[in-house]
């Protein structure tokens, strides 16, 4: 049979595929406004872009035959997108623990939510914010609170050196300043 007449999975499998994995027994922690963003994104799906797939789909299928209309194939696979996005959503605020990094605010000490300029064996001096798995962005030089860099930063003081494990051998960093947000960015 050509692969034009098989049916297209509901693809309700692939939600695994997308989650970042978490340590065994670990937490999801999420400063509050990764919290706000990830909810902010749940709202605008359920309340905005849902129900234009649905309008459009249901249009679509009004015009006849499904099987060659665009539209509708379209819209279909559109809506299982953001219906998985909806699920991956769900589940990710339910096991959220959110923590305000604001709380260490003057600490010189490396927690969650910190960001910690430290300087390699090389001399070179890198910044790095510490968050949450789910709103960590490499571009903006933050890194997940499970990465290898932060957990050897994590807990660490201004001035402690940490060991690095990494492919090409052993580092060392110098934790060189600590900071964290005065307040809250979200409610």
């Amino acid at each position: 049979m050509s692969k034009a007449f098989t049916k297209e999975t509901d693809g309700a499998d692939d939600d695994e595929l997308t989650l970042p994995a978490l340590p065994a027994g670990g937490k999801n922690y999420i400063t509050p406004a990764g919290y706000k963003r990830l909810r902010d994104e749940l709202f605008d799906l359920i309340d905005n872009e849902r129900p234009k797939v649905v309008e459009a789909v249901h249009w679509a299928a009004s015009n006849g035959d499904r099987s060659e209309n665009g539209d509708y194939l379209y819209g279909k696979k559109r809506l299982r997108e953001i219906d998985r996005r909806i699920r991956f959503l769900t589940k990710r605020l339910e096991i959220a623990e959110v923590v305000d990094p604001s709380l260490h605010a003057g600490s010189d000490q490396v927690f969650f939510g910190a960001t910690v300029t430290y300087a390699d064996d090389a001399g070179v001096e890198r910044s790095i914010t510490i968050l949450g798995i789910d709103e960590a962005e490499s571009r903006d030089a933050q890194v997940s609170w499970i990465s290898p860099v932060a957990r050897a930063l994590l807990k660490a003081r201004v001035g402690d050196e940490v060991q690095l494990p990494t492919p090409g051998g052993v580092r060392t960093l110098e934790v060189v300043a600590v900071n964290y947000p005065r307040t809250s960015t979200a409610a």
